[in-house]
């Protein structure tokens, strides 16, 4: 009976052995940085914040229109009519205001949206070259790891099977 539990041990020892996870890394801000198509993700998102620049300042040219006006004509307009011109005015400063404030937002979903066709060729070439090699698990490299073997770095494979330089 002592023979059969030693045995069953081992067995179950030397299986744990050989199912352990075969674990890489990937710097992919590095990759990214590689890749060609970059450089057209941030001429579009600059010129994207340049027309948000430009409708921000269109929007203010056209307030400031509204008040210049409105006090040109204040003296003129009949009390009614100056309430409604300056519910006008006052509404017009807040969607400036708005406006102001969803660019920033604005540009990180537009920021995003173009950097994800990027992300999806690194993750479909990621996965492949771990398939390839066995890895049962990718860390990105801004993980906080205190020992790591650089066989395991997957970033300048990546970059070869993504037809990138490897300097």
């Amino acid at each position: 009976m002592k023979k059969i539990t030693l045995l069953l041990i081992i067995a179950l020892f030397s299986f744990q052995m050989n199912a352990q996870s075969k674990v890489g890394t990937i710097d992919v801000e590095f990759i990214l940085s590689k890749m060609p198509d970059l450089e057209k993700v941030n001429t579009d998102i600059q010129a994207y914040g340049t027309e948000l620049e430009t409708e921000i300042q269109a929007q203010l040219t056209g307030y400031q229109d509204m008040v210049k006006t409105y006090q040109e004509k204040e003296k003129s307009y009949t009390d009614p009519m100056k309430k409604i011109k300056q519910d006008e005015i006052i509404k017009k400063e807040g969607e400036i205001k708005t406006l102001q404030q969803n660019s920033s937002k604005l540009l990180q979903i537009k920021q995003s949206e173009l950097m994800r066709p990027l992300y999806k060729k690194i993750g479909e070439n990621l996965e492949a070259v771990a398939k390839e090699q066995g890895f049962s698990q990718v860390l990105t490299i801004n993980n906080t790891i205190a020992y790591l073997d650089q066989q395991y770095d997957l970033t300048l494979t990546v970059m070869k099977n993504l037809g990138l330089p490897t300097e």
